[in-house]
């Protein structure tokens, strides 16, 4: 038997609200929050003192809003996207609190006490990002295009583009791997060092 909160969020799913309502805020807040920071539309006030334009801004915001429920595949990639996105940040916030158990009392600051492992960490989750929209953007048949790029490399895996790009993205990466040289704390290599003493 289903609780009364179960059938309170399914209500609200036949209502619309997850569908027309949090989506239409969402967008909304967005754009005008970027409007209001880039006062793109012009500004109100005195030169010592310059305000955004909140008529402009909360008219273009609202449109777009409402533009953007209207395109129900949008509204369909944000509701299947953002959840997803979410569950990535949960597992980025769980590595952090198992590495920040071996930490001691000391304030975790990853970005600079782990310089290539932070780089790599948010390589991963730009990846993880890019792969979750990919998924769930569809084109008419219902195939998500992370799907149909997976099916092509499996099905061409062993055809002349699929190899050279394979082949290519390796010499790159040992290319950019042996450039990059051994550096020091000064952010010189060893051999300027010398030259300096």
């Amino acid at each position: 038997m289903s609780s009364p909160l179960t059938r309170a969020i399914d209500f609200f799913r036949d209502f619309g609200v997850f569908d027309v309502i949090l989506p239409f805020l969402l967008v909304f807040t967005i754009v005008y929050a970027i409007l209001e920071k880039t006062m793109i539309l012009g500004s109100e006030g005195t030169e010592d003192k310059k305000v955004p334009n909140k008529n402009l801004n909360t008219m273009v915001a609202f449109v777009v809003g409402l533009l953007t429920v209207a395109a129900t595949n949008v509204v369909g990639i944000i509701n299947e996207s953002l959840p997803n996105v979410v569950l990535l940040l949960v597992v980025s916030i769980s590595f952090l609190l198992l590495i920040g158990a071996f930490m001691g009392t000391k304030e975790l600051d990853f970005s600079t006490g782990h310089p290539n492992w932070y780089k790599g960490f948010v390589i991963a989750l730009f990846v993880g990002i890019v792969l979750i929209f990919l998924g769930a953007i569809r084109d008419s048949k219902g195939k998500s295009f992370l799907t149909i790029v997976y099916d092509y490399f499996i099905s061409n895996f062993d055809s002349t583009v699929i190899t050279s790009i394979i082949v290519v993205t390796i010499i790159l990466v040992v290319i950019i791997v042996i450039t990059r040289g051994p550096r020091n704390g000064n952010g010189g290599n060893d051999e300027e060092k010398k030259e300096d003493s």
